[in-house]
C-alpha cells in the first residue's frame, strides 16, 4: 500500500510518525514552519533510527533509506500529492482549523486528512473544511517508534472508506488499532489517563504522598508500567494539561479540571523529560 504521506508538525509526534512511515516503505513530507523547526524534527529522527541501529534492531542500510524518503519544507503546499496527511500540529482547535482550512484547498479530493489530537473532538476540527467526511482521528503515542497503539476516532461525518483507509495506513506502519465510535473528548485513552493524572497531581499537591511512592503505587498496585506521574513527564506535563484542560471545556466533568499544580508547571516551564524537570528530574 506504501504511497505518500505528508506529516504537518515536526515536533516528538510528527517526526515520530514520518520516521516509522518512512521505514515502511512510504515516501514522507515532513513540514513545520521553519527551518530550525524541521531540522530539529531530523535530528531527531536520525537519533532514534540510530539507537535501533546500534542494537542491530535495524541495519545502517535501513536507516538511510528511511532518511532518504523524509523530505523536510516548510511549504504547506508540498502536501498537496500526499495521500494521507497527518496533522501533529499544537493541541489548540484554532490552529488545527488554520491547518485544515488551509489543507482542504491544497489537498487532493480523495486525501485522508487525520489530526493526531489526543482530546479534541474530530468533529470540531473537522467543522472548518468542505469535505469533513474525508477527516479521522489518528492518536498515536508517544515515542511513537516504540508505541503499538493508535487510537482511530470516527468524527461525526467520517466516511467508512475514510477510516478503513487510515487503518490499513496504520497497520502497515506498524500500528494496533483500537476504533473509537463516538467522538468523546479525550476519546479513551486520554479520557483514562486525564482522571488518574488529575486524582494523582491532587494527591501530590495536597501532601497525602510523594510522586515517588503514588507512582510506585500504581505500578505495583496495578501493574502499570510506568506511574501516572512518570507517564506525564514522558508525555509532557503541559500536553497532559491541555488536554484535560479540553476535556473538561467539552463535558463540564469537575474530575477533569487540570489542578493547580499542573497549571503552576506548565507556566514555570517545567515541562517533564523534554525540559529536565517535571514530577521528576533529568540530567
Amino acid at each position: 500500500m506504501a504511497g505518500r504521506l505528508a506529516v504537518i508538525g515536526a515536533g516528538l509526534m510528527g517526526s515520530g510518525i514520518a520516521q516509522v512511515a518512512a521505514q515502511a516503505g512510504w515516501e514522507v513530507t515532513l513540514r513545520d514552519l521553519n527551518d530550525e523547526a524541521v531540522q530539529r524534527g531530523l535530528s531527531g529522527i536520525r537519533a532514534s533510527l540510530g539507537k535501533f541501529a546500534s542494537k542491530g534492531t535495524i541495519s545502517e542500510a535501513d536507516v538511510e533509506a528511511a532518511l532518504a524518503r523524509i523530505h523536510p519544507t516548510t511549504d504547506l503546499d508540498a502536501a498537496a500529492n500526499a495521500d494521507i496527511v497527518v496533522e501533529a500540529v499544537f493541541e489548540r482547535l484554532d490552529v488545527k482549523h488554520e491547518v485544515f482550512r488551509a489543507l482542504d484547498k491544497i489537498c487532493k479530493p480523495n486525501a485522508v486528512l487525520a489530526t493526531n489530537t489526543s482530546a479534541i473532538p474530530v468533529t470540531q476540527i473537522a467543522a472548518v473544511i468542505e469535505r469533513p467526511e474525508r477527516v479521522v482521528g489518528t492518536h498515536f503515542f508517544s515515542p511513537v517508534p516504540v508505541m503499538k497503539l493508535c487510537e482511530l476516532v470516527r468524527g461525526y461525518k467520517t466516511s467508512d472508506e475514510t477510516l478503513a483507509a487510515v487503518r490499513a495506513f496504520a497497520e502497515e506502519i506498524g500500528k494496533t488499532c483500537v476504533v473509537v465510535n463516538r467522538d468523546v473528548a479525550g476519546f479513551v485513552t486520554t479520557r483514562l489517563i486525564a482522571a488518574l493524572v488529575v486524582e494523582a497531581v491532587k494527591l501530590v499537591e495536597s501532601g497525602v504522598v510523594s510522586a515517588e511512592d503514588l507512582d510506585l503505587a500504581c505500578k505495583l498496585g496495578f501493574g502499570h508500567a510506568m506511574g501516572p506521574l512518570a507517564t506525564t513527564d514522558l508525555t509532557g506535563v503541559d500536553v497532559l494539561y491541555h488536554a484535560t484542560k479540553n476535556i473538561h471545556t467539552d463535558t463540564d466533568d469537575p474530575k477533569f479540571f487540570p489542578p493547580e499544580l499542573l497549571a503552576r508547571m506548565v507556566t514555570a516551564g517545567d515541562l517533564g523529560r523534554k525540559t529536565g524537570k517535571g514530577f521528576y528530574t533529568y540530567s
